[in-house]
């Protein structure tokens, strides 16, 4: 009997909101989150991505460049490895591209992306202040300041800790599934406190589907509120 259909017998008959959910992502992946079409469409280039930010950026090689002044070339490797997914609209893309182009706004990013990662203080602390300097980045076009340019490089970085923000999709799905989320259009610790409590109450209630990561978590959040999947 597959994972799918073990988990689907196990429903209620009167289901909840939170039970139309599951059945509704393992109607594309019968196999839960080792499902090789989940894998294929969702996990993998996610996956890669943090690899290969974890082989460039890990927190020895990002203190020397820091320290070695290479802002710009930090602001390259992020850049280049979040081209390689589909996380930023392509406005995204091109303004923080711009941004991390001139010296100062890429020294800007580099400082403030080690100090969330590594540095010392409450989460609120170092979220709200990595939202500050990516608010001070220059500016040509498209405003930087938000929250899928806030949230994706943290979520490639340490996926077991952060997750990403698309917020209408988050929006649409935690309607979907019943959760009281608390969204401003500006990025904060208050929306991005939210979502993190979002995602844990998902975890616990995807323990049967033994979600990894926030990989998962996200994954299964952008099933539920994507268009792609209606």
């Amino acid at each position: 009997m597959s994972l799918a259909t073990r988990i689907v017998a196990g429903l209620s008959r009167g289901q909840t909101r939170e039970e139309r959910c599951v059945r509704r992502f393992l109607q594309y992946f019968p196999r839960g989150f080792r499902d090789p079409k989940y894998y294929a469409w969702e996990r993998g280039y996610k996956v890669e991505a943090h690899e290969s930010l974890k082989e460039q950026l890990n927190k020895k090689t990002f203190r020397q460049m820091l320290d070695e002044g290479r802002f710009t070339e930090i602001g390259t490797i992020v850049t280049r490895i979040e081209s390689r997914t589909n996380l930023l609209f392509s406005f995204e893309k091109m303004a923080f591209r711009d941004a991390v182009r001139d010296e100062a706004g890429a020294e800007t990013f580099a400082r403030a992306f080690y100090e969330l990662l590594y540095g010392r203080g409450t989460d609120k602390a170092k979220f709200d202040n990595w939202c500050a300097a990516i608010g001070k980045l220059p500016r040509k076009q498209t405003r930087v300041l938000t929250h899928p340019v806030v949230t994706v490089w943290p979520f490639l970085a340490q996926p077991e800790k952060h997750i990403f923000l698309k917020p209408k999709v988050k929006k649409a799905a935690a309607a979907e599934y019943g959760f009281d989320f608390h969204y401003k259009s500006k990025p904060s610790w208050e929306v991005y406190s939210s979502l993190l409590a979002f995602a844990e109450a998902l975890r616990q209630d995807l323990k049967r589907l033994e979600p990894r990561d926030m990989i998962d978590i996200q994954s299964f959040i952008w099933v539920l509120g994507s268009s792609e999947y209606r």
